[in-house]
């Protein structure tokens, strides 16, 4: 009884602090839209607030954004063979997200935000959905969430579960409350053996977490060919091509720096410019005007011609076929301590890899690729420079780094086997006939 009812303290606490904190979820929606007009839509699904409910959907996946929506697609799309029966709802938090969900999978799921953690809001968001089974990807601790999904008897079970030492650090200040909430979960399917430590540090039940490994391992290898073909035509004759990709603002700086000084000595060189957020398309194009580079961008040119020194690829959903056209990736996020992003992407098609130091997010694949080498840490723009000219002047150090990590990409598969397997006795019995 005593811890029932420090449950129920730290509950009506945390959910007491998260409805003051609304008028801060308006700002921050209000800020976003600005940069990023798709945050001015689908309030209602932020709040939950729905038409009337429709038919339930027994099976719910959360992925955060594209990247987990990415590594969530071969799971999603083998439990819909396994069990075409099922109803699928698959929720995202961010705008991008949203549209790789429809970009994958159209109408053939359901799909809507997920709700703000707060009490009301996760209570309607079950009524309507009525999951029978939660699968989360990765790392989205909702304590009301995953209360409320016990409380109804869902079982939750985090698949390709990843808490790095920071996270970890992070979540201290509501360790108490986390560590009840974890305690709910069915299944930690972590990607590592140190991830699944520390979710057993943050309260995960040893008894209930497992290693399967990263689903990213397991996402099919991309057709690109017909892209690089088009793009190769367009630019008229081989140049050397790098791309920065998922750059975040304080590392735009650094990348200009860097194709400035790869110029001096490859002048022919192309960028190719992915920014991490699109709000940032325009600003990245103009600072490259600024800087004297004469720009282009897909959402205008559609193709670099022969003339373009940057090429800002201002869409969405293409960054792969991107990564493929060129023959060196910075995959940034790295720079500054945001933690990287995915390395496995630019390893999938081919493309030799530069990151940054900054990798606490991505520790293990990081470390894997490094151990392969199939990958090369810089540490500023002069490093990154002087590392693209060293792959530019040495086609077979290109390509072992590639070679290296296609070894390590098909050595690192079974994770969706692995997981499959865990969830398959769970899943909702089939509805019956009549």
């Amino acid at each position: 009884m005593r811890i029932a009812f420090l449950e129920r303290v730290l509950r009506a606490l945390y959910s007491a602090t998260l409805y003051l904190l609304v008028p801060i979820t308006l700002y921050h929606l209000i800020w976003r839209g600005f940069r990023q007009r798709a945050y001015f839509q689908r309030w209602d699904e932020r709040y939950a607030s729905y038409a009337p409910a429709g038919a339930p959907a027994p099976v719910w996946l959360h992925a955060v954004s594209v990247g987990e929506v990415n590594a969530a697609a071969p799971l999603v799309d083998r439990l819909r063979t396994l069990r075409p029966d099922l109803r699928v709802v698959v929720t995202t938090i961010t705008p991008t997200g949203s549209e790789r969900v429809r970009k994958l999978w159209g109408d053939a799921v359901t799909h809507v935000y997920l709700p703000y953690d707060l009490p009301g809001a996760v209570a309607r968001f079950l009524d309507q959905f009525q999951p029978a089974l939660a699968l989360i990807v990765e790392t989205e601790l909702w304590p009301n969430l995953l209360f409320g999904c016990r409380d109804r008897g869902i079982p939750t079970h985090i698949l390709n579960a990843r808490l790095s030492a920071r996270s970890l650090r992070g979540y201290r200040v509501l360790a108490p409350l986390i560590r009840r909430a974890l305690a709910t979960v069915r299944l930690v399917a972590a990607q590592s053996v140190d991830d699944a430590r520390r979710f057993e540090r943050l309260g995960a039940a040893p008894e209930r977490t497992r290693v399967t490994g990263n689903l990213k391992f397991d996402i099919p290898p991309p057709q690109t060919g017909d892209f690089v073909h088009a793009f190769a035509a367009a630019l008229g004759q081989p140049r050397p091509v790098w791309i920065a990709a998922s750059t975040h603002e304080d590392e735009e700086a650094p990348v200009l720096d860097a194709h400035r000084l790869l110029r001096e000595r490859h002048p022919a060189a192309l960028l190719l410019w992915a920014p991490r957020h699109p709000e940032r398309f325009r600003a990245v194009a103009q600072r490259a005007r600024e800087a004297g580079f004469r720009v282009a961008s897909r959402g205008t040119e559609r193709w670099p011609q022969p003339e373009t020194d940057v090429f800002v690829i201002d869409t969405l959903g293409e960054l792969t076929s991107f990564y493929a056209c060129a023959s060196v990736a910075f995959v940034g996020g790295s720079l500054q301590p945001i933690g990287g992003h995915n390395l496995l992407e630019p390893a999938a098609t081919g493309t030799a890899i530069l990151s940054g130091p900054q990798l606490h997010n991505f520790v293990d694949i990081a470390q894997r690729l490094r151990e392969a080498q199939a990958m090369r840490v810089v540490e500023d723009a002069a490093a990154l420079a002087q590392a693209l000219a060293a792959l530019f002047d040495n086609v077979n150090a290109r390509e072992t780094m590639a070679a290296n990590a296609a070894r390590l990409l098909e050595s690192g598969r079974g994770a969706l086997d692995r997981t499959l397997a865990l969830i398959a006795p769970v899943l909702p019995a089939a509805p019956t006939a009549g």
